[in-house]
């Protein structure tokens, strides 16, 4: 199975991790991904159906009207995409409308506009819910067209749900499978990024989100598998999984490509034995 790119840029994408991921996910017919960021996991596993949410209102909309409506969006989407608006001027213009605009159509098509126009393809908030990432001050723009028509594609298979990784962990069946991609811990305790969205994901959410695990995976028999940094502090949070996997992957943002390391991460699989 060859590899497919997400349409979005994301911070903590999965494209580099995907045939690990696959390896070590459970067999089922149904995937459930709490987190699915631009959905790499997804666009990347073959099961029949899938249960996908996040707690981003717009990018759940989106996915939702490139579900339904993927020819007329994709050409709406493409008139955006134009050397006039890859610049400073256009773009913050763009995003005020964005940030004002309560039409969601227009949301998603300019969601998707700022998200390949931004710096790093951040996606990133202020405390009054206004899109605030600065212009990127790319050379060229690449409109992922392709990319686009593969996920309104697959999309058909999905459900596509806003809402806590709780309330969406607990529709799992008994052929269900989970991944978790929540956002990660920090390498240290003084750095890093759990705020995402509205919300933040802390160490507390993170204990929650383990216990939760071990409770779907060892009372209802749903297998879960969770990513994260690989540290001493995830080890002993997911100490009562079956199995626990490293993985070397690269930093998919940082300020300059060539400072991109390659970091540890952990894979936690809770299966019933």
């Amino acid at each position: 199975m060859s590899k497919q790119r997400a349409f979005l840029k994301w911070a903590g994408g999965k494209y580099e991790l995907v045939e690990t991921i696959r390896q070590y996910l459970p067999k089922g017919e149904q995937l459930i991904e709490p987190f699915i960021g631009a959905g790499s996991v997804f666009l990347n596993s073959n099961y029949k159906s899938y249960i996908l949410a996040d707690i981003n209102r717009d990018l759940i909309e989106l996915f939702n009207l490139l579900k339904s409506s993927s020819d007329q969006f994709i050409h709406d989407l493409s008139l955006l995409f134009t050397p006039q608006n890859n610049q400073p001027d256009a773009y913050y213009q763009l995003r005020d409308i964005f940030n004002n605009s309560t039409d969601q159509y227009q949301r998603s098509l300019l969601f998707v506009y700022l998200n390949r126009h931004c710096y790093n393809g951040l996606c990133r908030y202020n405390s009054g819910g206004g899109f605030n990432v600065p212009f990127g001050r790319y050379k060229t723009i690449y409109f992922p067209e392709k990319e686009l028509y593969f996920f309104a594609e697959k999309a058909q298979a999905a459900e596509f749900i806003c809402g806590s990784y709780q309330e969406v962990m607990e529709k799992a069946k008994a052929d269900s499978v989970i991944y978790c991609d929540p956002p990660y811990l920090s390498l240290s305790t003084t750095s890093g990024f759990t705020a995402y969205y509205s919300n933040v994901f802390g160490l507390e959410e993170h204990r929650k989100l383990s216990l939760l695990a071990e409770k779907m995976a060892y009372q209802k028999n749903i297998p879960v598998l969770i990513s994260n940094h690989d540290t001493e502090y995830t080890r002993e949070l997911y100490k009562n999984a079956s199995s626990l996997y490293q993985a070397e992957m690269r930093r998919s943002i940082s300020c300059a490509g060539e400072s991109r390391k390659k970091i540890d991460e952990i894979l936690a699989l809770y299966q019933k034995a």
